[in-house]
């Protein structure tokens, strides 16, 4: 078993495939290589679904280190060690696997990841070269290459295709879920869904109402959110309207200050009450206080002057 690592914070990351597995064997080694935290994931090691491990490496801090027993635990593939390697480089963290030689803190750890990275790349290579030939090959015995159920229309090819192509899509509804869910619980339904994507896009986040819409009911439907998000919004009146709207980018973000949310506002093209293009941030904090009086439960940040 390596030696623990000193001075910088240590996160540890176990996974196991099912439910039936425990995690306690890697604890034992990840607390032993002296982890302050460690997060604990089950999920299939092909499965693309791993939002614990996609918070974890969104939220960790300069000079952290990731820490896993095996590589194994960690990625899918050889590409997507190096995806989460590269991920945690440029947010200026570490990763270390226990039993392989991989340490991105030290010269011997990088060297051992560029080996991986070449072969990587030798792998995508042949794998593009073996389908080259084999198409050339299928071409020269009279065949066309693709799934010949789906050059038919055959029902159950279509199907298949369409589970596949399903499942792709739920995996990566669950892995990036963690970005958008929280705004749209805090959100749905008080406030229209033309209001949730228009927080979520000011945030940096690409979404249109129909694809939003279908993200949630996807996971309603695999009782991973609640049926209440999809129930139409209230009718309100344009003013009930602006004082949900400033309430729902409170709630979605309660580090922003009253002059944050006035800024966000202008780049929303929201108007205040008494026209103008300039929101004070006075005009945002009497909003708040309207969203108060009607029962909308804000954070206390909000309710400041700066």
């Amino acid at each position: 078993m390596a030696p623990p690592l000193s001075k910088a914070r240590l996160i540890g990351y176990a996974r196991v495939s099912t439910e039936d597995q425990a995690h306690d064997a890697q604890l034992d080694e990840l607390r032993a290589a002296g982890c302050d935290v460690i997060h604990q994931e089950h999920g299939s090691g092909a499965s693309r679904a791993r939002p614990v491990l996609t918070r974890l490496i969104r939220e960790i801090r300069p000079g952290e280190v990731l820490i896993v027993v095996r590589l194994d635990r960690l990625a899918r593939s050889v590409s997507h060690l190096l995806e989460v390697i590269e991920t945690l480089e440029a947010r200026k963290a570490h990763f270390r696997s226990l039993r392989d030689p991989i340490d991105t803190s030290t010269p011997q750890g990088i060297f051992s990841l560029q080996v991986l990275g070449a072969v990587a790349q030798l792998e995508r290579s042949l794998i593009s070269e073996r389908t080259r030939a084999g198409i050339k090959a299928a071409k020269a015995r009279g065949k066309r290459p693709g799934n010949p159920g789906m050059r038919e229309r055959r029902p159950e090819a279509i199907r298949k295709v369409a589970l596949a192509r399903e499942k792709v899509y739920l995996d990566d509804l669950i892995a990036g879920a963690d970005r958008w869910m929280p705004t749209v619980r805090r959100m749905r339904p008080q406030q229209p869904w033309e209001d949730v994507v228009r927080v979520l896009g000011n945030s940096g986040q690409s979404w249109t109402v129909a694809r939003l819409r279908r993200a949630v009911g996807r996971l309603v439907s695999q009782h991973m959110a609640d049926p209440a998000l999809l129930r139409p919004a209230p009718r309100k009146s344009p003013q009930d309207r602006l004082m949900t709207l400033i309430a729902g980018i409170a709630i979605a973000d309660p580090s922003l200050s009253l002059r944050d949310i006035g800024a966000q506002l202008e780049r929303m093209r929201e108007r205040p009450p008494r026209g103008g293009l300039t929101w004070s941030a006075s005009s945002v904090k009497k909003q708040l206080d309207l969203a108060k009086k009607h029962g909308l439960a804000l954070p206390p940040e909000a309710q400041g002057e700066s």
